[in-house]
C-alpha cells in the first residue's frame, strides 16, 4: 500500500513576528488605529467649513489645502494598517471588517472633498498660478493646478463629484467579491507528484509547484488551480462585467469618448502610447513564437503546455535563501551608490519592511505599500528560489521609489502613477540580473539566470500585453451595448492566447481562457495591465544607461525615483532618459529578450 505525503502551508499563526512586517509601526495596536479613525471623523466634518469659501484669496486656498494634507495623512495610514492585516490572512473576519471599514472611511473623506476642485476652476487656473506668487503656502502646488486645468472639462459640478466621491465605495463591492472568492473562499484539489506526494495549492504556493521539475506536479496544479475558477466562472464574470460597466459609466460621467481615454488620460498618457504598444507586441510575437519552439526541443515533449513554460531547464540550481537574496539583490544595486544599498538593507533586515512566506488565506502575489509618515511594506510568498530573489527585487523597486519620493516631495507629490510605477521594480530586476550573470558563469546557474527573466518577461511582456487586448475588448463591447458572459470572456482569452502562443502549446481552450479569472485585482484598476509593459521597457532603456556607466545616468535614475508626481509621467522618464512617446523603448526591450532567447539557445 502506497502512502502519500502532504506538503503543508503554515497558518497565519505560525508565522514567526520577525518574518512578518512590522504594522505595529503604523499603529502600535487596534485602540490606536480606532483612535485615528474617530480623529479622522472630526477632521472630515472640518472640511464642509471651506465649502463655499475657496474664491476668498489665497490664504483660504492655502488653508484648505493644509486641512485637506493633514486628513488625507490620516486616512491613508489607517487604510494601509488595515490592508496589511487583511492581505496576510483574508479569512480572517476581523481583518475583513476592518479592511470594510477603511474603505468606508477613505470614500466619505474624499467625498467631503469633492466641493474643491469645482470651486478652484471657478476662480480660474490663471488666478490660481497667480496666487501661486503671491503665498509663499501654495508655491507648491503650481503644477497641481496646471494637471488640474488639463482635466478641467472633465470635472463635474461639486454635487456629481462628491457623488461619483461617494460611489467609491460600493463601487469596490465587485473587486471585493472576486478578491474574497479566490484568496479566501477557493479550495484547490491537491497537486499530486509523479511519487504519488500531495502538494497543497494555494495562492502563495502556486508558483513554486509551476517551477517543478515533476511535470505531474506542474500538470496538476495549473490543472487544479484553473478548475477552482472554473467552478465559479458565472460569478466571477458578473463580478468583472460589473466592474467593466462601472468603468465606462465613470467614462461617461466625465465626458470621455471611452473608458480607455478616461484612464489614460489620469495619467496624461495620449492614447497612442497605449495603441503603439499593442501593436508592437503583435509585431513581435515571433520571438515568443521561438522561445517556446526552444523550451519544446529543449524540455524533450511531443507537446508543449501552459503548465511547462516556467518548468527547469537546468539540471540543477542551488536554492536560494532569503538571507542570500538580500546580499544578492544589495550587491547588484551597487551602482546606484552606497546610500541606496544601505537604506535597502536596514529596511530588510531591520525594519521589518517584508511580509515574507506563504500562509493560508495569504493573499497572492507580492506588492509593496506604504505612505508617507509609514515605511515601504512588501508583501512577499517567498520560495528559496532565483524566482523569489528576483520577485523580492522587483518590490524593493517599487519601495526604494516611495521611499525617495517621500523623502524628497511634498505631501501633494508623494504618490506616483501607475504608469511609472513598474519602472523601478523591473529596473532592480535587470541590475541585479545582471550582476549575477556576470558573476556566476557555471552553465545551470546561467541557464537557470535566464529562465528568471525569461519568466519575468512572460509576465510583463506576454500576459499583460494579452490581457491589455482582453481588457480593450470587453470594454469595447459594454460601450456597444453588448453583454459579457464567461463563456464569451473564456472564448476571447483563449483566442488572444492561441496568437501569442502559436502552434508551439498545445492549448487548454477553457483553463487557459479563465486566465482572466486569476486577475482579480489587475482587471479591475481600468486599464493598468499595459503599464507593466511600457515599465519593464522604460527600465530596461534606463538600467542600460546605468550599467553602460553613460554620464549622468545614475544622477538622473535617482532623480527620477525622487520626482514623484512633480512631473506629468511622460516627461519624468523623459527627464531621467527614456521616450515613452516613442515606440524605440518597446522595440529595444523585445531586442533583449531576443537576445535572452539566443544565448539560452547556446546553453541547452
Amino acid at each position: 500500500m502506497n502512502t502519500t505525503m502532504t506538503t503543508a502551508v503554515p497558518t497565519r499563526s505560525e508565522i514567526p513576528g520577525e518574518q512578518t512586517w512590522d504594522a505595529a509601526s503604523i499603529f502600535a495596536d487596534d485602540a490606536a488605529w480606532e483612535a485615528e479613525i474617530a480623529a479622522i471623523k472630526g477632521q472630515t466634518a472640518a472640511l464642509g467649513a471651506f465649502q463655499g469659501r475657496l474664491r476668498d484669496g489665497p490664504a483660504t486656498v492655502a488653508l484648505w489645502l493644509s486641512a485637506l494634507e493633514q486628513v488625507m495623512r490620516s486616512v491613508y495610514r489607517m487604510e494601509i494598517y488595515a490592508s496589511m492585516h487583511y492581505n496576510v490572512d483574508t479569512g480572517d473576519q476581523a481583518a475583513q471588517a476592518k479592511q470594510d471599514r477603511a474603505v468606508g472611511v477613505y470614500a466619505r473623506t474624499l467625498a467631503a472633498a469633492a466641493f474643491a476642485e469645482p470651486e478652484l476652476l471657478a476662480i480660474g487656473i490663471d488666478t490660481l498660478m497667480q496666487w501661486t506668487d503671491q503665498h509663499a503656502g501654495l508655491a507648491n502646488y503650481r503644477h497641481y493646478f496646471h494637471s488640474l486645468g488639463v482635466k478641467a472639462s472633465h470635472v463635474r459640478s461639486g454635487e456629481v463629484e462628491a457623488l461619483l466621491s461617494a460611489a467609491g465605495e460600493p463601487f469596490q463591492s465587485a473587486t471585493n467579491i472576486h478578491a474574497v472568492l479566490a484568496d479566501a473562499d477557493l479550495r484547490f484539489a491537491p497537486a499530486i507528484g509523479g511519487d504519488g506526494q500531495s502538494h497543497e495549492i494555494t495562492q502563495g504556493s502556486l508558483g513554486s509547484l509551476l517551477q517543478s521539475p515533476d511535470r505531474e506536479i506542474r500538470r496538476s496544479a495549473w490543472e487544479n488551480y484553473a478548475d477552482a475558477h472554473l467552478a465559479v466562472k458565472n460569478t466571477m464574470a458578473a463580478c468583472l462585467a460589473t466592474g467593466v460597466k462601472q468603468d465606462v459609466f465613470v467614462a461617461q460621467a466625465r465626458g470621455y469618448p471611452s473608458a480607455l481615454e478616461a484612464a489614460l488620460a489620469a495619467n496624461f498618457i495620449p492614447p497612442a502610447v497605449f495603441h503603439s504598444l499593442i501593436d508592437t507586441f503583435k509585431q513581435h510575437l515571433p520571438t515568443w513564437h521561438r522561445y517556446w519552439r526552444l523550451r519544446k526541443r529543449a524540455l524533450g515533449v511531443e507537446q508543449l503546455h501552459v503548465y511547462d513554460i516556467k518548468a527547469p531547464l537546468a539540471a540543477s540550481t542551488a536554492p536560494v535563501p532569503y538571507a542570500t537574496a538580500i546580499d544578492w539583490i544589495c550587491a547588484g544595486m551597487q551602482p546606484l551608490g552606497a546610500e541606496y544599498v544601505e537604506i535597502m538593507r536596514r529596511g530588510l533586515e531591520q525594519e521589518r519592511w517584508v511580509d515574507i512566506f506563504p500562509n493560508k488565506g495569504k493573499r497572492m502575489g507580492a506588492f509593496s505599500t506604504g505612505t508617507p509618515g509609514t515605511h515601504p511594506f512588501i508583501l512577499m510568498n517567498y520560495g528559496d528560489d532565483l524566482s523569489g530573489m528576483s520577485t523580492l527585487a522587483h518590490e524593493l523597486g517599487h519601495s526604494m521609489h516611495s521611499y525617495y519620493t517621500w523623502h524628497n516631495q511634498p505631501f501633494q507629490y508623494s504618490d506616483y502613477s501607475i504608469f511609472v510605477a513598474e519602472v523601478a521594480s523591473n529596473f532592480n530586476q535587470a541590475l541585479v540580473r545582471d550582476h549575477l550573470l556576470k558573476q556566476n558563469d557555471q552553465r545551470d546557474f546561467q541557464i537557470g539566470m535566464i529562465e528568471e527573466a525569461m519568466a519575468n518577461f512572460h509576465r510583463y511582456f506576454f500576459i499583460m500585453p494579452t490581457l491589455a487586448r482582453f481588457e480593450l475588448e470587453i470594454h469595447q463591447r459594454v460601450e456597444q451595448g453588448q453583454s459579457l458572459t464567461a463563456d464569451s470572456m473564456i472564448a476571447l482569452m483563449s483566442e488572444l492566447f492561441a496568437e501569442g502562443y502559436g502552434d508551439e502549446l498545445t492549448l487548454d481552450t477553457a483553463r487557459i481562457g479563465s486566465t482572466w479569472c486569476q486577475f482579480s485585482t489587475h482587471l479591475y484598476s481600468n486599464f493598468y495591465v499595459y503599464q507593466y509593459a511600457t515599465g519593464i521597457s522604460a527600465a530596461h532603456a534606463l538600467a542600460n544607461g546605468v550599467l553602460g556607466n553613460q554620464s549622468g545616468a545614475v544622477e538622473r535614475y535617482l532623480g527620477f525615483l525622487k520626482t514623484g508626481s512633480a512631473a506629468y509621467p511622460i516627461d519624468a522618464l523623459r527627464a531621467a532618459g527614456v521616450d515613452m512617446a516613442t515606440p524605440a523603448a518597446v522595440e529595444a526591450t523585445f531586442g533583449v529578450l531576443a537576445g535572452y532567447v539566443e544565448r539560452l539557445e547556446q546553453l541547452v
